[in-house]
């Protein structure tokens, strides 16, 4: 599996939705590319980023959508590839009784991307985000850049700043 490291800043073309989100932001970030030859099923497409780019599970999050039964209809939770999204918590988090989680057709529609790429930066709609507090345990994370194979390494304040996101202990 290769990676190759790609420092951006300013405007470029051919980038992904999440990528021209971020440098609006004028956020620093990094683009990793990585052969992602996971299946489904296997062990995920986080866990295989993780590996791919030679980094800890802890320091790769994921982007999962809920559905809830408070006045927030959809919101997102990112937790490290090395656990899982405790819905309880997830619900405390946004104020809401229940969440459940969305299908991944319906994720798709929502946010613009497909399931295994599925950004938190330049969704379709701006969403209702929580960070795992455990993100704040270091300087830089990874999560989708908007397509398989492709994961922006960013620092954890830069993302709760440009997705105007909170952070809670969401992960079991």
């Amino acid at each position: 599996m290769s990676r190759s490291p790609t420092p951006k800043r300013g405007a470029s073309s051919g980038g992904t939705p999440a990528t021209i989100a971020l440098e609006r932001a004028g956020v620093e970030f990094r683009v990793h590319t990585f052969d992602n030859d996971v299946a489904p099923g296997e062990i995920g497409f986080g866990k295989a980023a993780a590996a791919a780019l030679g980094v800890i599970e802890e320091r790769v999050f994921k982007t999962l959508l809920v559905e809830t039964t408070g006045a927030v209809r959809h919101a997102v939770g990112i937790v490290p590839v090395s656990g899982q999204l405790s819905l309880k918590a997830m619900a405390v988090a946004v104020g809401a009784k229940r969440v459940d989680m969305l299908d991944p057709r319906s994720a798709e529609r929502l946010t613009g991307y497909v399931v295994g790429g599925i950004s938190p930066f330049g969704q379709k709609k701006p969403l209702t985000t929580v960070v795992d507090v455990s993100a704040l345990d270091h300087d830089t994370i990874f999560v989708s850049g908007g397509k398989r194979g492709l994961d922006i390494e960013v620092a954890p304040r830069a993302l709760l700043s440009v997705l105007g996101a909170v952070s809670a202990p969401i992960s079991a």
